[in-house]
């Protein structure tokens, strides 16, 4: 009987391809009817393969999901950016492709983000969400995150509101 395991790993320049099309997947499933779809349209867009291929040769830290062999999420992680929250780490981003989601991926993907932060040395991990994006704020206070702070963007005139939650 043959096994197909899903291994995490940091990208390579070879995953840039298809880093772009889980991106594309994953953005339009979670914000269609959250961020207005010319805001939308444009992100998703303006992060093409030669987007990855620049941020992979650029060293920044992206971890990949890979199932079968197939690239079917993606996080990236770093220093925390917000100043007023109390950890050193932040996942930026952590995206599934929609057909992968529900099935545990996530949570493994999240887990390989902050075992790396922590083996860097960062204490604790922060991770911004939109409010209304149900599914992402759901995962995060399953997970145990405590929600610190909010915040708001803007896209095409409309305010969305975001909140962050931190992790020990």
């Amino acid at each position: 009987m043959k096994t197909i395991a899903a291994d995490v790993r940091l990208a390579e320049a070879a995953d840039a391809g298809a880093l772009s099309i889980v991106h594309a997947a994953a953005w339009t499933a979670a914000y269609r009817g959250l961020i207005p779809h010319k805001a939308l349209s444009a992100m998703v867009e303006r992060r093409g393969p030669d987007w990855w291929s620049r941020a992979i040769a650029n060293r920044a830290t992206i971890l990949v999901m890979e199932y079968g062999g197939e690239i079917v999420g993606y996080a990236t992680v770093g220093r925390n950016r917000t100043r007023g929250l109390s950890v050193d780490g932040e996942v930026y981003e952590i995206y599934l492709k929609p057909e992968f989601q529900g099935v545990g991926f996530g949570r493994r993907l999240f887990d390989a983000c902050r075992t790396l932060l922590r083996a860097r040395g960062l204490k604790g991990v922060a991770v911004w969400s939109l409010a209304d994006n149900e599914n992402a704020v759901r995962f995060y206070e399953a997970s145990g995150g405590v929600d610190v702070a909010t915040g708001s963007e803007t896209f095409e005139g409309v305010a969305l509101h975001k909140v962050a939650y931190c992790f020990m």
